[in-house]
């Protein structure tokens, strides 16, 4: 498996080759799979709700609501039978005066020890064990985060906050090739009573991604010999992609029992997509999420999303579709200054399941208090 996925990696980095303009769909989509587990366990249906350190990937607005000194998140994923390793850390930080937050995420997607066998194979068709090398397919995203209030609306019952990102995208495939981009998101947070509203543009600038190829001559040989087209370089284009939420709390505060749903939809501009609903240019995949918490220490989610229309495989004339859909399901315990967040993620009912466990930990840093140190005046007796 791991030595088709090197050929099959090495063939999708070529393909872009052909035009250095080409736009293609599906670009640097692990960027888009999401962060920690309540926002995986609510189908990605984060965009009016996430409020702690996650936020700097699902909306950096929600930055706005963490109220601890500092807040430190940490998770972990593995995907295909463990060959895929998904790793994600941020530590986000209120300024002195409250009223703004900056922090920074890093993402890391990538398959290791994949085998190089390009020179595994002698010119008289022998097999030198020396010669077989491993290398690692990684994909990176440095994301520096900014949040901050900003007043927007005259009634002062609508609360609104904004952020943006920064990110520094970095891939790479062994030392054969690697590629830099760079980005810019914003998103927008408004509440208004019990109801929520979000906002995330992600590559507002449009995101480009260059790639660099740095092959030895042996190397370049033997994808001649083999057929496979030598690239030089090449780009790939991130176009602009939104994620809007609604979301309300269907219970009245203050009660123990809390039940909060969120519906969005991620709309792509790449072109078309098999999504529940597409186009040439726009593409709407819609999610749902729900979580349900006991006095704020014991949550339950579910969320379900990435509708697709598929062909029935029963269906010989190929004609007949049905539409399948990813559910997910996770718990949360807060024990105050430290949370963890499961999520059991990507399944596909329907046909040939495909899941994973996500385990996310978020630690809250808070100072404790100067004591004041008390001065007691003896009185003396009034004679």
């Amino acid at each position: 498996m791991r030595l088709s996925l090197l050929f099959t990696t090495l063939w999708a980095i070529g393909a872009c080759t052909e035009s250095l303009a080409q736009s293609r769909i599906y670009v640097n989509e692990y960027l888009n799979i999401g962060v920690g587990g309540r926002g995986l366990s609510m189908a990605g249906a984060q965009a009016a709700t996430t409020k702690d350190v996650t936020a700097g990937y699902w909306n950096p607005a929600g930055l706005m609501h963490i109220n601890d000194d500092l807040q430190v998140g940490l998770m972990h994923a593995e995907y295909f039978s463990g060959n895929a390793k998904y790793d994600y850390g941020s530590v986000m930080k209120p300024l002195k005066d409250k009223k703004r937050v900056v922090g920074l995420s890093v993402l890391r997607f990538a398959i290791d020890d994949i085998p190089n066998t390009i020179d595994y194979v002698q010119p008289d068709g022998s097999f030198d064990e020396s010669k077989l090398k491993s290398l690692s397919a990684g994909d990176y995203a440095f994301i520096l985060s900014y949040a901050q209030g900003l007043k927007i609306f005259k009634n002062p019952e609508i609360q609104t906050n904004v952020g943006a990102n920064a990110k520094v995208i970095y891939r790479h495939l062994g030392s054969m090739a690697n590629a830099w981009g760079v980005g810019i998101d914003a998103g927008i947070q408004a509440k208004y009573k019990e109801w929520m509203f979000g906002v995330m543009a992600k590559d507002i600038t449009t995101t480009y991604t260059a790639w660099s190829f740095h092959l030895t001559e042996q190397e370049k040989a033997v994808f001649f010999q083999t057929g496979n087209e030598i690239p030089i370089k090449s780009y790939e284009i991130m176009t602009p992609r939104f994620n809007l939420g609604v979301a309300r709390n269907l219970l009245k505060a203050g009660k123990n029992i809390q039940v909060l749903a969120e519906l969005g939809v991620d709309v792509t501009t790449d072109g078309k997509r098999n999504t529940l609903i597409s186009g040439n240019t726009f593409s709407f995949d819609p999610h749902l999420g729900l979580e349900g918490n006991y006095k704020n220490t014991v949550y339950l989610r579910a969320g379900i999303g990435n509708f697709q229309r598929v062909l029935d495989d029963r269906d010989t004339a190929n004609r007949d579709k049905y539409t399948i859909y990813q559910p997910a399901v996770g718990v949360g315990i807060n024990l105050g200054q430290f949370m963890v967040d499961y999520a059991f993620t990507s399944l596909q009912a329907q046909s040939n399941p495909l899941f994973t466990h996500v385990v996310s930990i978020r630690v809250n840093v808070r100072k404790q208090p100067a004591k004041n140190k008390a001065t007691t005046t003896e009185a003396t007796p009034t004679p």
